[in-house]
């Protein structure tokens, strides 16, 4: 078994790996940026696969993973982990749904509230005692699901057709442009900049680049809030106009 995971700020790394730690102690977890995580799909045949749900939907450096990769996915035994900052309805199901399209067999789906990463929109803010409780809460739905997978029954979140419409109706319906494509919408606050192409270096579609001493933004941003949760001067911005609070799992264990 290995775990497989695309995250922005940590929280699904953090839960896949925690996860893992629960049903096999030496079992690893790969980023899907990591150089060698093709050929470690193709070794194991069962596969954790986390990823944060973005309106609703598969974050579009994952759909492409997926696609990709979709020769590797034949006979795989998936059990897929989506963190989500709001309900999402079929967090599991979107991921699921691709992937049996390439022959994969779905085990199981889990749904983990976690911080939201959408640090420029003060209406998404909790404090950290919430968020510390949130990441707590978690931990225990993980563990439960742990036991269950080793039981032989693992959870089936977001796998029905009930989970397929509260996804659709709930944001996916109306945001679906949203993670169609990637972005250009990224904002890089020149005068706050002080070009230390930390950004540049955090960014997993080097979109970012150090250009004159200040970063630039080109046109595929994937929306992971990286760059912005962990710019040193609160130079980034996406959705909002300013960084409310920065978050990132750290933080919060």
């Amino acid at each position: 078994m290995i775990g497989i995971y695309f995250s922005g700020t940590g929280n699904t790394r953090f839960c896949v790996e925690y996860l893992l730690q629960q049903l096999e102690t030496d079992a690893k977890a790969y980023s899907i940026e990591a150089e060698n995580v093709s050929e470690q799909i193709k070794k194991e045949q069962e596969i954790i696969l986390g990823y944060p749900i973005y309106y609703s939907n598969l974050p579009k450096i994952l759909n492409d993973f997926i696609i990709e990769n979709k020769d590797l996915w034949m006979d795989k035994k998936i059990y897929l982990v989506a963190t989500m900052g709001l309900f999402s309805g079929d967090g599991a199901g979107v991921a699921a749904r691709q992937l049996k399209k390439y022959g994969a067999k779905i085990t199981g789906g889990l749904h983990l509230a976690m911080p939201d990463c959408i640090c420029d929109e003060k209406v998404l803010k909790k404090t950290l005692e919430k968020n510390r409780a949130m990441v707590n809460k978690s931990k225990v739905k993980i563990e439960a699901a742990a036991n269950r997978y080793k039981e032989g029954r693992p959870t089936k979140e977001g796998l029905n057709l009930f989970y397929h419409m509260a996804g659709l109706l709930g944001q996916r319906l109306y945001f679906y442009n949203k993670t169609k494509n990637y972005t250009d919408k990224l904002k890089i606050n020149k005068e706050k900049c002080i070009g230390c192409g930390k950004c540049a270096g955090l960014c997993p579609m080097k979109n970012i680049t150090i250009e004159e001493k200040k970063a630039i933004s080109h046109e595929s941003c994937t929306m992971c809030y990286r760059c912005i949760n962990n710019c040193p001067v609160q130079a980034i911005t996406l959705l909002g106009d300013k960084v409310v609070q920065q978050s990132v799992i750290e933080k919060y264990l």
